[in-house]
């Protein structure tokens, strides 16, 4: 099954909390793998950011929404119990329990309103299955991917030469080429049997990569991989990076795999990731700093 919203989370938590124990996060999280079946990759499934489990962040938001509501409470670092509000709700056999639902407990209501106001939003503009941070994460994928886009078409209508230098920029930029000068002599010179140019893998040129960088409109089959190749070949290299605007067929990355020189295939969508990630061709607008209580500093609970 798919991951389970934190709304529908509430309920099925507050009841293994109703047993009035003590319990700690990471028991109540293993505790609805097992109520949900989870499969291993629906419990290891993560966030865009990839810096916290989906699962885990939905039951840290409901159980902070049970707080709120007073049906549950702290009682130290990860840990909590049911309140006796909690245990009334539970006495009731709800159906279920959601923010409509727990808009009935005035503390609750007075805190979403807060949280309304401070935000310019109502209640029905908020995606009733995602957290705060995935509405967030959501959001800023769906501009990185309107970005990368229009990156990618504008590396499309440049010129051959604009292009090469794209490619410079972008290469001295994730630490490859040495100076900008250097590298900008050794890309675009050479033309040679495919190679479009030849660039330090490092800044002390302990070894060199040989690339090919074409603003292909089509697919990018085998042939033209193969034929990349067998130049690397002539030149006696073992490393190349061969980027398109376009993509790769599936044979030509497969075949990338079974030759023993080490190529890089590099489609459009990657490269526009790659500019972004670098900052190449792209200006801040906005910074967002997202925080959380610091636990530390509330040592005494």
């Amino acid at each position: 099954m798919a991951v389970p919203d934190f709304q529908s989370l509430m309920l099925p938590l507050l009841k293994i909390a109703g047993d009035g124990q003590e319990h700690t996060a990471s028991e109540v999280v293993d505790a609805l793998v097992l109520q949900f079946k989870l499969t291993d990759g629906e419990r290891k499934e993560l966030l865009p950011s990839g810096r916290q489990a989906r699962f885990d962040n939905r039951v840290a938001w409901a159980r902070a929404h049970l707080k709120q509501a007073g049906l549950v409470e702290s009682t130290g670092r990860g840990r909590f119990r049911v309140t006796e509000r909690g245990l009334e709700v539970l006495r009731s056999s709800p159906a279920n329990i959601n923010i409509k639902r727990l808009m009935q407990f005035p503390e609750y209501a007075e805190s979403r309103s807060v949280s309304r106001r401070a935000n310019h939003h109502d209640e029905e503009d908020e995606e009733p299955g995602q957290t705060p941070e995935e509405i967030l994460e959501s959001s800023y994928q769906s501009l990185r991917r309107d970005l990368a886009q229009e990156l990618l078409q504008r590396a499309k209508n440049s010129s051959p030469r604009f292009f090469e230098n794209l490619v410079v920029d972008l290469l001295v930029a994730m630490g490859y080429g040495g100076s900008k000068k250097d590298a900008g002599q050794a890309v675009g010179q050479s033309g040679d049997g495919g190679i479009d140019g030849i660039i330090k893998e490092d800044k002390l040129g302990l070894d060199v990569v040989y690339i090919q960088a074409k603003r292909w409109e089509g697919t990018v089959g085998r042939p033209v991989v193969q034929a990349f190749a067998g130049s690397l070949e002539g030149q006696r290299a073992r490393k190349g990076v061969l980027i398109t605007t376009s993509q790769f067929s599936q044979d030509a990355r497969d075949y990338v795999t079974r030759i023993e020189k080490k190529i890089v295939l590099i489609d459009g969508e990657q490269l526009a990731q790659l500019m972004i990630d670098h900052g190449l061709g792209v200006a801040e607008v906005a910074s967002y700093v997202v925080k959380k209580v610091d636990l530390d500093y509330f040592g005494e609970e």
